[in-house]
């Protein structure tokens, strides 16, 4: 017997207490095909990405693993005020589709903001996406979505406690720079992981100095004058 990509697991709505089903991908099935240098995968069969947010079926709560585990009083009632009263039942359990994939990650994304979630995890359901745009050659949207996931990581990193050793996200936020072409800007993170002797991370000081060649190449092709930095 064939397995099937998807299978269901049960979780508790955060808002309601609701229990529901919502569908994953199983690992076996997780392997991609390619990956983008800032992460994008693309995957023959399901794309596991669709099923990151989890929305519950009887009052529209959506939200990530990565949430916090409770929800304070003062966050249930603005989450009821500003979506809850006004989610048009739906059951977003089974397969999912690009359509409804950025339907959930919209949604995941209002309810984070509503509820004044980490901004760790706004960055990434941003990041998300403009992932999905770039899936279908959006790329207006998928630019202004990686502006905001820029500006949120660059918030992450400026008030969350990691001492500037945080290589991935550094290099995410240099990667991102690079596309949306804020090149001068991308260079800085880039040599920033490079020249960090506390960064220990070789995989992501690796891929910093790969970018770093990318976008001296890119700017030389353009004919634009390349950074004290990257000269000599």
């Amino acid at each position: 017997m064939e397995l099937e990509p998807l299978y269901q697991i049960k979780v508790t709505c955060l808002h309601c207490e609701n229990t529901f089903s919502t569908s994953r991908v199983r690992p076996s099935f997780k392997r991609a095909t390619r990956t983008d240098t800032d992460f994008c995968g693309y995957y023959n069969e399901e794309n596991p990405d669709y099923y990151v947010v989890r929305i519950c079926p009887s009052c529209g709560f959506a939200s990530t693993e990565n949430f916090n585990a409770k929800l304070s009083e003062a966050q249930r009632a603005k989450f009821k005020q500003d979506i809850g009263d006004r989610f048009i039942k739906r059951n977003y359990g089974g397969h999912r589709d690009w359509e409804t994939a950025l339907e959930s990650y919209k949604l995941g994304l209002l309810c984070a903001q509503t509820i004044g979630e980490k901004e760790r995890i706004l960055a990434s359901l941003l990041h998300h996406i403009a992932w999905l745009y770039r899936y279908k050659n959006n790329q207006e949207q998928e630019q202004r979505f990686m502006k905001y996931a820029l500006e949120s990581y660059i918030r992450v990193f400026e008030t969350e406690d990691i001492h500037g050793s945080d290589a991935r996200l550094m290099y995410l936020i240099g990667e991102l720079h690079r596309r949306i072409g804020e090149y001068n800007e991308a260079v800085k993170w880039f040599a920033r992981v490079i020249n960090d002797k506390r960064i220990m991370d070789a995989a992501m000081i690796r891929a910093c100095r790969e970018q770093w060649a990318t976008l001296r190449e890119e700017m030389m092709n353009q004919g634009q004058e390349l950074p004290e930095e990257m000269r000599g």
